[in-house]
């Protein structure tokens, strides 16, 4: 029998009665690349397109990220040599690194609000912007006495990062339709990865060690200062030409769901406080904290851990950074296209936890063992699941947020991963300093354990993908809004609901 409430009519759409006195709304039947939201009086279907342009915007982003980055670990690559140059203490550069963090806790709230209430364009052009303006003080910083002018610098620097790491999961969402947006992320974020292997990289080559002869260093630097400048200002021009805030048409049901809802209706506050009631999302915070600040932690205190064990190894630190990294990049595009394959967020990130557990013991008890090669092998291995599980927690952070703004969950996982970033970093730095490698990496080793225990604990509601597929998970979203809710609730089941 017909359930009251629903009609077959000869066209072979669905009249569906949402309120039997007041409202009715014709709906045709699902299809891949369109959706009909109920309380639209004009019956359009929304349609969704992919653009090419979406290369575009991914390819700038990506490299303007990757500056950001090199920039972040310039200078904790080569400790020793900015110590010599600027007659400071390790505390002090490591702070060039710490800072950062520090910056991004407070500056989250408003930079995501900015990026809710003014766009992707605008978020992006700050980001961008700030880059290049931090690039250029540091080229004036060049001088034995001139390391507050460095720290200034790098303070602008890590302000452009907090407009910059919440982007990818936006980016995705916006841009990238459901079969690519995580690899889409995973790209996103592989800009930064990227970044943080060339600053590995190329400062050891770039400022040798070269103790005896201070202006000769000086000299160095600088190349490395204004060769920064330069790249960061082309891609500050290229963001102004590229990145737009979306696309004409959506790019998935989604993102065409979340579109009709009424900007006057969005309230920043409400969606913060629906995060902080989501207690998988709260889960996911701790556990990705946990993770990333691990990462950040190893990042900043690498040099300090090589040097200890293999002195006068500066050059081979930076390859060790590197392998570090780029390792990670390829198990976070690997991480990435898995997920747009099989949807099982959960398990992999529990998967990729418990072995980036492994690799953290492993590089811990073999870095004393007088061998570089066992070194690179195991940063290798670290850095493949470390790095790799940084999309992987974006995305899932996404998915059971939904439909709450990308930018405001990735905020927050950024937030807390910059809060136990600082944390690990300082006791990890000072337990180095007092009592060897051995101890800080131990410490890092216990903390990643707890974080393994969390992601277990985490229940997987996978609410975009439900939208995508055009079916209901257990457990309706809860959405920013009323509005919203109705949205994904009506345009999800009612079609499907023609008989019993």
């Amino acid at each position: 029998r017909r359930e009251s409430g629903y009609k077959e009519l000869s066209n072979g759409s669905v009249h569906i009665t949402l309120d039997p006195k007041t409202l009715e709304q014709e709906l045709p039947p699902p299809d891949e690349k369109e959706a009909m939201l109920p309380g639209e009086q004009n019956n359009e279907a929304l349609e969704t397109r992919l653009y090419w342009r979406r290369f575009a915007v991914l390819a700038v982003f990506s490299l303007y990220s990757l500056v950001n980055a090199f920039q972040w670990i310039q200078y904790s690559i080569i400790t020793n040599i900015f110590m010599d140059y600027y007659n400071v203490s390790s505390i002090a550069i490591d702070w060039l690194s710490v800072v950062y963090m520090v910056a991004y806790v407070p500056l989250i709230f408003p930079a995501t609000w900015l990026l809710d209430k003014k766009g992707l364009r605008m978020t992006a052009l700050l980001g961008a912007g700030l880059n290049a303006l931090g690039a250029w003080v540091k080229c004036a910083s060049v001088g034995p006495g001139l390391f507050w002018v460095t720290m200034s610098a790098q303070i602008i620097c890590s302000v452009a990062q907090v407009f910059i790491l919440g982007l990818p999961s936006r980016i995705a969402s916006v841009w990238f339709g459901p079969r690519e947006v995580s690899t889409a992320c995973a790209t996103a974020v592989l800009g930064n990865q990227l970044g943080v292997a060339i600053g590995f990289l190329l400062p050891p080559v770039l400022v040798p060690n070269t103790a005896d002869d201070k202006d000769l260093m000086g000299h160095n630097i600088s190349i490395m200062f204004y060769g920064t400048a330069g790249v960061s200002t082309l891609l500050f021009l290229l963001t102004i030409f590229v990145i737009k805030d979306r696309p004409p048409l959506p790019p998935s049901k989604a993102q065409a769901v979340l579109s009709t809802g009424p900007a006057e209706d969005y309230s920043y506050k409400k969606s913060i406080i629906n995060l902080f009631k989501n207690k998988p999302f709260i889960l996911l915070l701790v556990s990705y904290g946990i993770m990333t600040g691990s990462f950040y932690s190893v990042s900043t205190l690498l040099n300090q851990m090589i040097i200890t064990h293999y002195p006068g190894e500066e050059l081979n630190t930076g390859r060790i950074g590197l392998t570090l990294v780029v390792a990670g990049m390829f198990g976070s595009i690997l991480c990435g296209i898995w997920l747009d394959r099989t949807k099982t967020y959960k398990l992999t990130t529990l998967i990729v936890y418990v072995l980036s557990f492994i690799g953290m013991v492993v590089f811990t008890f073999t870095l004393n063992l007088g061998n570089l090669l066992v070194i690179f092998f195991t940063a290798g291995v670290l850095g493949f699941f470390m790095t790799g599980y940084l999309p992987i927690g974006f995305e899932f952070g996404v998915e059971i947020t939904y439909p709450e703004s990308e930018g405001t969950s990735s905020g927050l996982l950024n937030a807390f991963a910059q809060v136990f970033g600082i944390i690990f970093t300082l006791i990890q730095g000072q337990l180095t300093t007092d009592y060897g490698p051995l101890s800080g990496n131990i410490f890092l080793c216990a903390w990643i354990l707890l974080g393994i225990v969390l992601t277990a604990l985490i229940k997987s509601d996978l609410k975009r993908h439900g939208v995508n597929m055009s079916s209901i998970n257990k457990g309706q979203a809860v959405s920013s809004s009323d509005f919203n809710f109705q949205c994904c609730l009506s345009s999800l089941f009612l079609p499907h609901q023609t008989s019993i």
